[in-house]
């Protein structure tokens, strides 16, 4: 799988991340001490819609336009979608990544760093927030960067790790980095995004936590249809310690974020087969 962030700006895939990432970080905001938020493959944290990579595969009308069309939208993705708007134009012209969805939500005090290895992309990435004295941008490697920064002073915060998936050994390579990084940041909220394309390889990914993960782990995942091996149909977020803002239950005993999956799964619906899923792969 060949991603870059540019691509697949604004796709079922963005949309379900950034509306999760979004309740974690107002649910830092709770609390008056500062936070440290870290996005170890970021991209360039913003990307223009009309440009020829978005023009090119088109799959943010799948994604962030039919939720800005959505006549009710999920309550839960009410400040997602604000900073959508506020960042990206109304009409829509950009798609905010997660590094400008982090700036625009995080406070004065609190701390950002954003790490991205592809050249170009890191160029961009700088540019975009060099007058935000909050936010340290780095060319590097974003598992490196889980070495290099973590334990973060602040010791609270959340960490979004979303890497590329060239090859099946990004798996692997995911959970040992999350092993590694609990233990420097036992106290911190991890999200790990995951495509999902060949169910057999996620699953071994969630059964390797399900074994051996930290404590505290939650598997969420939106499908858009039926699996394909032709494609990614589906997308996973796991969430270690995740906030209350993601599993406080509603009414019908549902976790805010599995209300708001199956209202994507419904409203993002390309097929059959679409569906959302919740698991505690360790309490």
């Amino acid at each position: 799988m060949n991603y870059r962030h540019a691509y697949h700006a604004g796709n079922f895939a963005d949309v379900m991340k950034h509306g999760l990432l979004t309740l974690v970080i107002e649910h830092l905001k709770k609390k008056d001490k500062p936070f440290f938020l870290l996005d170890t493959h970021a991209g360039t944290g913003m990307t223009d819609l009309s440009g020829e990579e978005a023009q090119k595969t088109g799959e943010y009308a799948q994604g962030i336009a039919r939720l800005l069309a959505a006549e009710n939208p999920h309550p839960a993705l009410a400040p997602c979608l604000a900073a959508i708007r506020t960042l990206g134009g109304d009409p829509l012209t950009h798609y905010p990544g997660s590094p400008a969805l982090m700036a625009h939500l995080a406070r004065p005090d609190d701390r950002l760093a954003f790490c991205e290895l592809h050249p170009e992309d890191a160029a961009a990435l700088r540019a975009n927030f060099r007058r935000d004295a909050r936010v340290k941008c780095h060319e590097m490697d974003g598992y490196t960067a889980l070495k290099a920064m973590l334990p973060p002073k602040e010791r609270r915060g959340a960490v979004l790790i979303d890497p590329p998936f060239e090859d099946r050994a990004e798996f692997a390579a995911l959970a040992r980095a999350l092993g590694e990084a609990h233990r420097r940041f036992a106290t911190g909220t991890f999200l790990l995004w995951y495509p999902v394309k060949d169910p057999s390889v996620s699953g071994a990914f969630l059964e390797s936590l399900a074994a051996d993960g930290p404590p505290k782990t939650l598997a969420l995942e939106l499908h858009v249809m039926a699996a394909d091996p032709a494609r990614m149909t589906g997308c996973g977020l796991v969430v270690v310690n995740p906030s209350f803002a993601l599993t406080e239950k509603g009414a019908d005993g549902k976790s805010t974020a599995l209300s708001l999956l199956d209202w994507l799964a419904t409203t993002l619906s390309q097929g059959p087969g679409a569906r959302a899923r919740e698991e505690w792969l360790r309490n």
